[in-house]
């Protein structure tokens, strides 16, 4: 064992002399061109060629670094079998709820990109102490390492880094937390300078537990999906990158449920426009312009906000010299689309379809105008046209199948946990009670801990609900025809006047009234 030890210390020394030997003979600048000229000559006969992608790029961070440490955060945790180890980095962003992972120091891992592999190392070295600086920098000098093949270089380099940062984004926008805007009391800006307010959205709904026809439901995602894919599309034809949504229907239907579905969907944020604190066209223009993409500008119960209603219903009675109503009203269809100055809200509706159809609209990309309403008779045409509302969403009251998937999320029963007589009950009085799925999740909720009481009193609550109904149109029928019968009788017993002028009138009038009934 002592030769052993002498052997190695004469090694050492050895090793430490021809080392002061070399420094001394060849100094750093000829060194330094030898190293040069060996990793040229080891590049010549190299079958690849690398990349380099540092955190700190200056005194500025490389935003490439960030996207592909998001990527391949996704690569690792769906292919850990491909890393050289088991360690793992675990990260969680400020304002996010999802946990990332990401490769560890001097790590390697392999991906494939149009069927092409590459493989990225993570190189982390200790820092050099700093001189003085403005910024000081991370302890530890951080970056990737991208090694392709010489011959696939040209053909996917840039194509994947453009693929990387796609899905960095996208992994950022599902990552992030939500939020839900609305806009300040009467254009007041915030600490900012902002005019829209924001808390985190959390709203669970999703499209799986919305109570809606499933083949409804299947096109509206469809219709979703192919708008959020379609940029090239939308540049291709020359529109704008937007798309509108009617919702309406009975109140109680699920519209609100409906676009936190939509933004759950597609990781968009919310914009919950209040037109009443609006107080002229060029505010609501101004808020448009501080929306962001990839996001639901929402204006719920439009019919109410302000006076839009249909110019077609409208229009008898009305002095446009004095842009009044007949009863009375302020008329703001005839008001100048620029007035700012009479009223406390100007806004027109010559505004508003420019907000969702003009030149304005514009001024963003990837965005969903979604406005709901109770009464769509009352809403004048122009605001329904496709362009500005491309998509009429009617959300009817419940239906057989919406009411399976309420048993589904409120009682946990899927239609084989049902006794088929109970089923078949359930079935035929639904369409006919006509009741909203608000409704119906009341009585399941009130059950929940009992599902044959839930069901019991579900089942009786339609039942009476579907009578109700059918008594109320009977009624209603027996009351046209009494109507009818009254108007016949009196045209009949009216006294002639005129001779036989009046009594040819009188048949005449006889004969149509029967030809309408009949």
């Amino acid at each position: 064992m002592k030769e052993l030890w002498t052997t190695v210390a004469s090694v050492m020394g050895v090793w430490a002399f021809s080392q002061t030997l070399f420094i001394a003979v060849f100094p750093p600048e000829l060194r330094f061109a030898f190293i040069k000229l060996f990793q040229r000559l080891f590049n010549g006969f190299s079958s690849y060629c690398y990349y380099d992608i540092t955190e700190i790029e200056g005194v500025n961070t490389n935003e490439l670094y960030n996207a592909v440490q998001l990527y391949l955060s996704s690569s690792a945790a769906s292919s850990c079998s491909a890393i050289s180890s088991n360690r793992l980095s675990l990260t969680r962003g400020l304002n996010s709820s999802a946990i990332t992972f990401g490769l560890a120091h001097n790590d390697r891992l392999t991906d494939v990109f149009n069927g092409v592999s590459v493989v990225w190392e993570h190189i982390v070295t200790p820092r050099q102490s700093q001189t003085f600086s403005w910024r000081p920098l991370p302890e530890e000098k951080r970056g990737f390492t991208l090694r392709v093949n010489k011959r696939d270089k040209p053909y996917i380099l840039e194509s994947y880094l453009d693929f990387i940062n796609g899905k960095a984004n996208e992994i950022r926008r599902k990552n992030e937390d939500r939020l839900l805007y609305t806009n300040s009391r009467g254009g007041s800006l915030d600490s900012r300078g902002q005019p829209w307010e924001s808390v985190p959205f959390k709203h669970p709904s999703t499209f799986d537990t919305l109570a809606m026809d499933p083949v409804k439901k299947a096109e509206i995602m469809s219709d979703l999906r192919d708008f959020a894919d379609g940029q090239a599309f939308y540049t291709r034809t020359g529109r704008a990158w937007k798309r509108g949504y009617l919702l309406y229907g009975p109140p109680g239907t699920g519209k609100s449920s409906m676009i936190a579905a939509m933004a759950n969907f597609l990781g968009y944020d919310i914009y919950d426009l209040e037109l009443t604190e609006v107080q002229t066209n060029l505010e609501l223009r101004k808020l448009l312009m501080k929306t962001s993409s990839k996001s639901i500008i929402v204006i719920e119960d439009i019919d109410c906000s302000i006076n839009l209603t249909n110019r077609k219903d409208t229009n008898v009675g009305v002095d446009r010299s004095s842009s009044t109503f007949a009863d009375g009203g302020p008329d703001t269809r005839y008001a100048p689309a620029d007035n700012e100055t009479g009223g406390n809200n100007s806004i027109t509706l010559s505004g508003l379809l420019n907000f969702t159809d003009g030149l304005w609209s514009c001024c963003g990309s990837e965005r969903i105008f979604v406005f709901t309403t109770n009464h769509i008779e009352k809403l004048d045409p122009a605001l329904l046209r496709s362009g500005r509302m491309d998509m009429h969403v009617f959300m009817s009251y419940c239906s057989f199948p919406s009411l399976k998937i309420l048993l589904k999320n409120y009682l946990g029963c899927t239609p084989d946990d049902v006794e088929t007589e109970v089923l078949q009950r359930l079935e035929e009085v639904t369409d006919a009670a006509e009741m909203t799925p608000a409704d119906i999740s009341e009585v399941l909720i009130k059950n929940r801990r009992d599902n044959k009481k839930a069901l019991r009193e579900l089942l009786e609550a339609l039942r009476v609900r579907a009578e109700k109904n059918r008594s109320g149109l009977r009624r209603f029928e027996a009351d046209v025809e009494e109507m009818a019968e009254e108007e016949e009788k009196r045209t009949l017993e009216s006294p002639k006047e005129g001779g036989d002028a009046a009594g040819g009138g009188c048949c005449v009038e006889k004969e149509r009234w029967k030809g309408v009934r009949g």
